[in-house]
């Protein structure tokens, strides 16, 4: 995926959270919601922001391993690269 199409999906997926962020003050405000509706809204708002740190890190991992090694990978860049996915994971 090409650098812009990955920064445009991105940007759309966080639009899309951020209306879903919106809808659950809607939800909230209005009072005629049930918990249970504003729980899944904010379960998948969960789904969805994963989903933008996978990309995200895909494309980290991208740019650091790949596109700036210059065909060798250092110790030290797969170590980086190792502890930014950690630490997404926890």
């Amino acid at each position: 995926m090409s650098k812009e199409k990955a920064k445009k999906d991105i940007l759309n997926r966080l639009k899309t959270i951020k209306g879903h962020i919106g809808g659950i003050e809607k939800m909230i405000e209005g009072d005629d919601k049930s918990c249970e509706d504003i729980l899944i809204q904010i379960a998948a708002i969960r789904s969805s922001v994963h989903r933008v740190g996978l990309l995200i890190l895909e494309k980290y991992a991208d740019d650091c391993l790949i596109e700036n090694c210059n065909g060798e990978i250092s110790k030290e860049d797969l170590e980086k690269v190792l502890s930014t996915i950690v630490k997404f994971a926890k």
